[in-house]
């Protein structure tokens, strides 16, 4: 698959990614544990704000084309 087509599919991928994420992350968001402290409401804003990044890593280096050999 060339790099051209990888960048497409991947974008279509973080975009669906990032939108299931944040859908996830309002709805978890509501738990009464977690509206019941604002310092647990703070630490979960943090995380479910940067989490997202984790498993996109790998969806971006495949995008770039690194660590295939069937180019």
């Amino acid at each position: 698959m060339s790099v051209r087509i990888r960048k497409l599919v991947g974008t279509f991928a973080l975009i669906a990614l990032v939108l299931i994420w944040a859908l996830l992350a309002m709805a978890v968001a509501q738990f009464p544990v977690i509206k019941a402290s604002s310092l647990a409401e703070t630490i979960y804003y943090v995380v479910a704000g940067l989490g997202w990044v984790l498993p996109a890593m790998p969806l971006i280096k495949w995008m770039a084309g690194s660590g295939d050999s069937n180019q």
